[in-house]
């Protein structure tokens, strides 16, 4: 979602190309920083990124899902720096809720 509506919908390797998923990978970790500020208020707060589980809707012959994740770990990178590195597991779906291409699922240690 960017600016309350979806970027785009569709099958990573079919209508979406993998250039344009790996730009919702980097918005889905937007969303995750800014859902993690309004709860904890200062961002400085965060101490490390601990997982990141990116699931990618794509078409049964794409291999390309770490190459999409790494939209969010890069930027997560950026962001935080260091406390940034984490584990991550890029995992191809048949379909996620409402047709959107990817889908984050973030575990953040705060103080």
């Amino acid at each position: 979602m960017r600016s309350g509506e979806l970027m785009v919908t569709g099958k990573v390797g079919g209508e979406v190309p993998a250039e344009e998923a790996y730009a919702c990978a980097q918005q889905c970790v937007l969303n995750a920083i800014a859902a993690v500020k309004s709860e904890i208020g200062d961002l400085s707060r965060v101490v490390r990124v601990v997982k990141v589980v990116a699931f990618i809707a794509s078409t049964p012959d794409f291999t390309g899902q770490p190459g999409v994740a790494n939209g969010a770990s890069e930027l997560l990178g950026e962001v935080f720096g260091e406390a940034g590195r984490h584990a991550r597991s890029a995992i191809g779906a048949s379909d996620l809720p409402m047709g959107i291409p990817v889908e984050l699922d973030a575990v953040i240690e705060v103080r």
